[in-house]
């Protein structure tokens, strides 16, 4: 068997891995919508928003299917097309500006979040975050700024941008190409044993798991490492790094 090459980039996952799993559904997000929209529109709330709820069940369906990409935008667009109102797009935009404000106070990174993203800095290597998300760059880019880990990622990719989601080859290929390294020196650090860890593996990077209890277990999966903390990561890149 061919040795792998010493470890020269980390990539992680972002929910999850790098911050504490939210569990906030798009659900508020629609009833607000609903409300808005049946003022306007002669219609009942409910019937509004058993619409709008078929149009994102749509779009999990497709994901699930071919790993597509898709944005909050596209979802919204998709919903403003469903409801065949003129004034659906302004007001499903102010919902999703409204979804979108109520992570934040839920968006917390853990606590070895930001000296564990250092650390990698200072051993030299590249670090690197890809994020399955229909969140608009920006808010990511905000919570990362606000608790200094922005200075520590070298490329930051979010599916919203992108053709395709983890745990498509794409995806992963995306970020790799943004940090300039080859699969065999990647390592990428996620919550999910099926878009994080098998995805990642099947491009040829190895995988540590970090274990979620709010995420069901995926048969069949076998992570490289598997980690409780984030600090528990750099003894085995280390372990990795060596020649």
């Amino acid at each position: 068997m061919t040795a792998r090459p010493p470890v020269r980039a980390v990539i992680f996952d972002w929910g999850g891995t790098l911050s504490h799993y939210a569990n906030i559904e798009l659900i508020d997000m629609w009833r607000l919508a609903a409300d808005h929209l049946a003022a306007h529109s002669g219609r009942s709330a409910e019937e509004i928003l058993a619409r709008l709820v078929h149009v994102e069940e749509r779009m999990w369906v497709r994901t699930s299917t071919d790993a597509r990409a898709a944005s909050l935008s596209d979802l919204l667009r998709e919903a403003t097309s469903e409801l065949g109102l003129d004034v659906a797009e302004a007001i499903l935009e102010e919902a999703g500006t409204h979804y979108l404000d109520t992570w934040t106070p839920h968006i917390r990174h853990f606590d070895d979040a930001r000296s564990t993203l250092a650390a990698l800095h200072e051993r030299g290597l590249r670090v690197g975050l890809l994020s399955n998300t229909h969140w608009p760059p920006a808010y990511h880019e905000h919570f990362l700024e606000r608790d200094g880990l922005a200075p520590y990622i070298d490329a930051r990719c979010y599916t919203s941008e992108m053709t395709y989601m983890k745990p498509h080859p794409e995806a992963f290929r995306t970020a790799l190409d943004a940090l300039g390294v080859e699969a065999a020196a990647a390592v990428y650090v996620g919550d999910r044993l099926f878009d994080d860890v098998q995805g990642a593996q099947r491009v040829g990077m190895r995988a540590v798991h970090r274990p979620n209890p709010a995420i069901p277990s995926h048969e069949g999966v076998t992570p490289d490492a598997t980690i409780e903390t984030l600090a528990d990561l750099l003894p085995v890149v280390d372990g990795w790094g060596e020649r």
